[in-house]
């Protein structure tokens, strides 16, 4: 056994120094500790690869923003270590890693296994609203409400040094990391990808998880070209925690039975990958077959060699105002507004917002200014909420709002502090 820390990623090895690696991804506010129960049979065979993810478990404190970046971390480290072929398996963040790896590095992949996962992690809103809660509160709320969405309720109860363990680890991670990682989720969405990934790929799944459940899984199975579910019976999202004992024996077939070995084809003359025909590794309650690939999303078309505006001031307005906003104010469009929402979508978010010049912090601070100086209190509302997904904390709009105040009047500025209290109340209060 050996452990250290890279500038890249923290991990550490288990197992023979010749045998195949095999890593293990883990989940959202975990350490590589959560493996801890599958490592002992799994390092019999293989030469067992676990990381903390940035700012996790004492790791060093480099927020990554997308799931693209944590993959390409993760290659830097092994690469220094001269690991060049190996297995993967990870949980929900772990997973999306691992997809995002068979999508953009499949030669470097041997096989897959994806727990807990899902290709697209419910709704960017929902883990911006997470990271808008840990920037105002911290990271308490978050770990004291971990055990109701990792376990089942009667394991929660029976194991309370468990729970308060997964507690901690969540409490001690740095809470920009973990906000960091929030983002990542919140743009993570492989869809129209699932047919591309070419790997033996294994989804397994709590039957009682109510974070990304069977029904995710059995979105991942139907895209994944080869692919075999796998659901445990009574476990929720941390299925290798609760679970110990049948995520091993599933590792272990898995990775057993549907490793891809490179070998060398001569009408090419390069390495090519040989898929060993093998028994379905899954036995578990239920298998699905898959179906045909999703097509890759259409590309934008360019307009005089230029991308149109629209498509990335539609990416902001989103990430920005959040899903449900920018939904709504498309869906109340008409023929008469239609146009307007174009028009501000494609110039003031797809020209202005998206601009280099600024970050989206101090574009929030200067429309913020703007809209208590126009008495535009509704989209002050909305503002103010993007501000918060944006990165600025209360104490920060406060002292926005005290600024304009000087140079807008204090009756604006009066009636600004009543609808940005309003809504950082709603925003930044733990839901229980």
């Amino acid at each position: 056994m050996s452990e250290m820390k890279s500038p890249a990623l923290q991990y550490r090895f288990d197992g023979p120094e010749d045998a195949p690696v095999l890593i293990l991804g883990p989940s959202l506010g975990t350490t590589w500790h959560m493996w801890d129960r599958q490592v002992p049979e799994l390092a019999k065979q293989w030469r067992v690869f676990r990381f903390d993810l940035p700012g996790h478990g004492g790791a060093p404190a480099y927020p990554a923003g997308s799931v693209t970046e944590l993959a390409e971390r993760l290659l830097v480290t092994l690469d220094g270590l001269g690991v060049q072929r190996f297995g993967y398996a990870g949980c929900a963040l772990g997973g999306a890693i691992g997809a995002e790896l068979a999508l953009r590095r499949p030669e470097r992949l041997a096989s897959l296994t994806l727990i807990a996962a899902s290709p697209r992690f419910g709704t960017a809103d929902e883990f911006r609203q997470r990271g808008v809660i840990v920037r105002s509160n911290g990271l308490d709320p978050i770990a004291r409400t971990s055990p109701e969405r990792w376990f089942t309720q009667g394991f929660a109860a029976a194991q309370p040094a468990i729970t308060e363990w997964a507690v901690q680890m969540v409490r001690t991670t740095d809470p920009g990391c973990y906000i960091a990682a929030c983002e990542a989720l919140a743009s993570f969405d492989i869809h129209a990808e699932l047919g591309r990934i070419g790997v033996p790929t294994l989804v397994l799944v709590g039957s009682d998880d109510q974070v990304t459940g069977p029904a995710e899984a059995r979105t991942l199975v139907a895209g994944i070209p080869d692919a075999r579910l796998a659901v445990v019976p009574g476990a929720s999202h941390l299925v290798p925690v609760e679970q110990p004992a049948a995520v091993t024996d599933l590792l272990v077939r898995h990775f057993s039975t549907a490793w891809q070995q490179p070998a060398y084809d001569s009408s090419t003359g390069q390495m090519a990958v040989v898929v060993p025909q093998a028994s379905p590794v899954v036995a578990a309650p239920q298998q699905m077959s898959p179906v045909a690939e999703i097509a890759p999303a259409a590309q934008p078309e360019a307009v005089l060699g230029r991308p149109d505006p629209y498509d990335a001031g539609i990416k902001v307005r989103r990430e920005v105002l959040g899903d449900a906003h920018v939904d709504r104010a498309l869906a109340q469009a008409d023929e008469f507004s239609g146009d307007f929402q174009e028009f501000i979508t494609r110039y003031a978010w797809g020209e202005i917002w998206d601009r280099p010049g600024l970050d989206r912090r101090s574009r929030s601070c200067v429309t913020l200014t703007a809209l208590v100086a126009g008495g535009h209190l509704d989209e002050l509302a909305f503002h103010t909420r993007a501000a918060l997904r944006n990165g600025l904390t209360p104490v920060e709009i406060k002292e926005v709002l005290l600024q304009a105040a000087v140079y807008c009047g204090v009756p604006a500025a009066n009636s600004a502090f009543k609808v940005a209290q309003q809504v950082i109340r709603e925003e930044t209060t733990p839901q229980e």
